[in-house]
C-alpha cells in the first residue's frame, strides 16, 4: 500500500485549522475513509512571557462537598490552553491507499490542496519515493 503525506502551515490562524480539521472529519465520514485518510496535528510552542506563572498552575483546589450548587471557578489553565494555540500549527495528512486504488489515491491528492481551508496553507505533497518521505514519517508517528 502506498503512502502519501501532504503537509500543510497553517501559521497561527487557529479557525483555519478547525476549518480543516472538521473538513477533513465530514470526508473520512462520508467517503468511508477511516485507514486511508488518516490527520495529526502539530503545533509549536508560542514563546510565553510569564514562564514563571507555570508552577503556579500545577496547584488544583478539591470541590468542598457540601456545596455542589456553587459556580466552579475558571481555572487559569484554560488561558494556558489558549497560549498554548496561538503557536504556528502544521497539519501532516496521510493517504494511505492499496496499489488497485491508484485513481482514487490520485484525485484525493488533487482535490484537498485546492479546497477553501488548504489553499492558504502552502501545500507541499511528499510521495514514498521522495527523499524527505523518511524524515516525514518518523514525524508524522511521533505527533499525537
Amino acid at each position: 500500500m502506498a503512502q502519501t503525506y501532504l503537509l500543510f502551515d497553517f501559521g497561527s490562524d487557529e479557525a483555519k485549522v478547525q476549518q480543516a480539521r472538521h473538513k477533513l472529519e465530514s470526508w473520512k465520514q462520508a467517503f468511508r475513509l477511516d485507514k486511508k485518510l488518516q490527520y495529526k496535528l502539530e503545533r509549536e510552542q508560542a514563546a510565553s512571557p510569564e514562564p514563571a506563572a507555570t508552577p503556579a498552575l500545577e496547584k488544583t483546589e478539591k470541590p468542598k462537598p457540601g456545596k455542589a450548587k456553587t459556580k466552579p471557578k475558571t481555572n487559569s489553565s484554560d488561558t494556558l490552553a489558549e497560549e498554548e494555540n496561538s503557536g504556528p500549527v502544521k497539519l501532516f495528512i496521510r493517504l494511505y491507499f492499496s496499489g488497485h486504488e491508484k485513481l482514487s489515491e490520485q484525485r484525493w491528492i488533487d482535490r484537498i490542496p485546492t479546497e477553501e481551508p488548504f489553499k492558504s496553507a502552502s501545500p507541499k505533497i511528499v510521495r514514498e519515493s521522495e527523499p524527505e518521505f523518511a524524515e516525514i514519517l518518523k514525524q508524522f508517528d511521533t505527533l499525537e
